[in-house]
């Protein structure tokens, strides 16, 4: 297990630029040469949400080197999934190329959105990227009637695992649809083709209504997952029922035994992400990890950081 301590919010949009006046959701992070490229979700004042980035220093994230003033990719043709919004959720090299797998949005009439992961390719190591298709690689079918979402994909040799979120259905909340999602899986042998198992890997509990986010790291001796969970009721604004860090280890990838909330990631109690701590990811950098999240809002707070590490590690520290 990794013991983590918060570092602080990064950045928040100053709303100075039209297509990123307010958010910096889901940030993921991926190196490029000597700066680590932080991609994130702004929002125009239509609600419109498009991918932006900052790169800052990999050793002092909070060291911000530079703001990229144009969105990674246009909005969707009229009509397409990702037409309404676009969010990044994970990076995969292949090769001289890399895959960027994100949330296409459109708004419905019944209930309030629906979700589909798209894909989009660099071929220029992470500097650019372009559609890899109009549709998306994984949207709702026969077994999957409501939306899928947040995408984490790992590569070990020729298979290609991803852990998603499925809507299982909306409720209604106080005249309003809430949706319900938990963490699926599913594998591929290019990246791109991808067959569903139908395994649940973290489900609901008595408090728990949604799962999201769901972040996968291979460790020595495990998979950890970090993911995000709520309640059902006043989750925008109420402490009590709002989004929180949640943790799970598994021997295969696919059986998972959800543990305690990691140490070092709850919601502080006040300021920025006092009320929400969500859409955790995780990366490692030489001898230690760094998680980066959202705070208040579904990231209207901006994103901040947390550094990590295991157990063992910091045993040897303390002997040393």
């Amino acid at each position: 297990m990794i013991h983590w301590e918060k570092r602080g919010r990064i950045f928040v949009p100053d709303g100075s630029i039209e297509w990123m006046r307010s958010h910096a959701s889901l940030p993921l992070a991926d190196r490029l040469d000597d700066d680590l490229r932080i991609y994130f979700a702004g929002r125009d004042p239509a609600g419109r949400s498009r991918i932006g980035w900052i790169d800052v220093d990999p050793d002092q994230p909070e060291q911000i080197r530079a703001l990229g003033e144009d969105p990674l990719l246009p909005l969707g043709e009229r009509g397409t999934f990702d037409d309404n919004g676009m969010m990044p959720c994970s990076i995969v090299a292949d090769g001289p190329r890399k895959y960027l797998y994100y949330i296409g949005w459109n708004p419905q009439v019944t209930v309030s959105y629906r979700l589909a992961i798209g894909l989009a390719v660099s071929a220029d190591g992470g500097r650019t990227y372009r559609r890899f298709s109009q549709g998306p690689i994984l949207d709702r079918d026969r077994d999957e009637p409501f939306f899928n979402t947040t995408p984490c994909v790992i590569r070990e040799g020729e298979r290609w695992r991803m852990w998603y979120v499925s809507c299982t259905g909306w409720e209604e909340i106080n005249g309003r649809p809430e949706p319900m999602y938990n963490v699926k899986y599913a594998e591929s042998t290019d990246g791109v083709s991808w067959r569903r198992t139908g395994t649940v890997c973290v489900g609901y509990d008595s408090f728990t209504r949604a799962i999201c986010r769901p972040w996968v790291v291979r460790l020595d001796d495990c998979y950890a997952m970090w993911f995000s969970y709520r309640g059902l009721l006043d989750y925008r604004v109420d402490p009590r029922t709002s989004y929180r860090v949640g943790y799970a280890e598994s021997a295969d990838g696919l059986e998972w035994k959800r543990k305690s909330d990691p140490a070092g990631l709850e919601r502080s109690a006040e300021g920025w992400d006092s009320v929400m701590a969500a859409y955790t990811s995780v990366i490692r950098e030489s001898d230690h990890f760094l998680c980066f999240y959202n705070g208040n809002g579904f990231g209207a707070s901006g994103l901040g950081y947390a550094v990590g590490e295991e157990e063992g590690a910091r045993a040897r520290r303390a002997v040393a």
